[in-house]
């Protein structure tokens, strides 16, 4: 998926329209779109027609070295940098998908080489889904795969410390985050759309690299993801209840997660680990919305469960030292070192050349004056010879 272009050639009105149509597929969610089996099947027949007539012409054609086609988006790719494809930025957290705030915060916690790759949320994986990363000519997606790909490349594993039943008891809340309170927020957003462009000051126009005015954008953003999460929602069954009964499932998993931290600096000690990285992405979602927008799972956690509060700040201290930065410039890479602006460089040059200039020119007068010097030296000398000469 592409977004649109602004071409001399595009009269305004069909660059709207193409935007507007471009502009509701960016605004899939993270979760993989319903699959439709009867425009696959009906390719499946065409391709099979297709297939069969071009077999005998393929057996017959000598069989060159098979090469090894890129197939990412970045092509020109520095190895072992680790490229990450995710939503853009928002100015109250790093990113509004906790798979997206998952990844990077384990990339950060691990020292890992990364770099967001700024598409304006043209780009999903092959599987259809954010966030996804690319590596060495390689694309991965689903978070807990990348993970799992990037700690065996890397060789880093937060969990290396833990013992067999700590590993268990991680693997269930991370499950439990992420099967069940991921839906009861789900649930939230779908329900309350006004409320999630507002208290996360979401600004669709910049998160899309569009010009279509953002009132038309929230329209297409409620009309089209609304109806896609209320769908999903339902399907998982978490939809089906009512909103009093979601906020006491997600404040039982809350109670459940601050049970377990205590009085810990993070769940399994002094160091965190993959539970940790999970949890922080998900607990953000639901701390960091804006203090003006009513949300009783917030509420919840500042009023019941402070520890989970200090947990967030913790990792975000650790992971996210430019979280101000981030989210005041909605920079994708403050973490990179900004190449120099070119005012500045030609600037310094200036500063550089002036500087030799006048060097230059101190040089010259003083040579000046050491030659002025020598001149009156010799006019005085032969002044002197002229006075003996009138004597004798």
């Amino acid at each position: 998926m592409t977004m649109a272009t602004e071409t001399e050639n595009t009269g305004p009105e069909s660059k709207e329209i193409k935007d507007v149509k471009e502009m509701k597929e960016a605004l899939k969610d993270e979760t993989p779109p319903d699959n439709k089996q009867e425009e696959k099947d009906a390719t499946k027949k065409e391709d099979s027609g297709k297939k069969e007539e071009t077999a005998d012409a393929a057996a017959a054609t000598p069989s060159s070295a098979p090469t090894k086609t890129i197939s990412v988006h970045k092509a020109n790719y520095e190895k072992d940098v680790v490229y990450l494809y995710q939503f853009s930025r928002i100015p109250l957290l790093p990113s509004i998908s906790p798979y997206c705030l998952k990844v990077e915060t384990w990339l950060r916690l691990n020292g890992i080489k990364y770099e967001n790759v700024d598409h304006k949320m043209k780009f999903r994986s092959k599987k259809g889904a954010l966030p996804f990363v690319e590596l060495n000519g390689e694309e991965i997606a689903d978070s807990t795969i990348i993970l799992r790909e990037l700690s065996a490349k890397f060789d880093k594993d937060l969990d290396a410390a833990l013992t067999s039943e700590q590993r268990s008891v991680s693997h269930a809340m991370i499950s439990m985050i992420e099967n069940h309170l991921v839906w009861v927020v789900m649930c939230w957003r779908i329900k309350n759309l006004d409320q999630v462009l507002k208290g996360y000051k979401v600004n669709l126009q910049h998160a899309l690299g569009t010009r279509i005015p953002n009132g038309i954008l929230n329209f297409f953003f409620k009309l089209t993801f609304g109806r896609k999460g209320a769908k999903k929602v339902k399907a998982q069954g978490m939809g089906v209840h009512t909103p009093e009964e979601v906020s006491q499932f997600g404040c039982a998993d809350l109670k459940v997660l601050s049970d377990i931290l205590a009085d810990k600096p993070f769940f399994f000690g002094d160091e965190p680990t993959t539970l940790d990285v999970v949890a922080f992405a998900h607990l953000a979602q639901i701390l960091y919305i804006d203090k003006d927008t009513p949300y009783s799972l917030r509420d919840y956690m500042q009023e019941n469960c402070p520890n989970l509060v200090g947990h967030c700040s913790r990792m975000k201290e650790r992971c996210f030292p430019d979280w101000d930065e981030i989210c005041s410039t909605l920079d994708m890479n403050t973490h990179l070192p900004k190449p120099e602006k070119q005012e500045e460089k030609e600037g310094k040059e200036d500063v550089k050349e002036s500087k030799e200039s006048k060097e230059e020119k101190e040089g010259d007068k003083e040579k000046a004056d050491k030659e002025e010097k020598e001149l009156e030296k010799d006019k005085e000398v032969d002044e002197n010879k002229e006075k003996e000469k009138e004597g004798k």
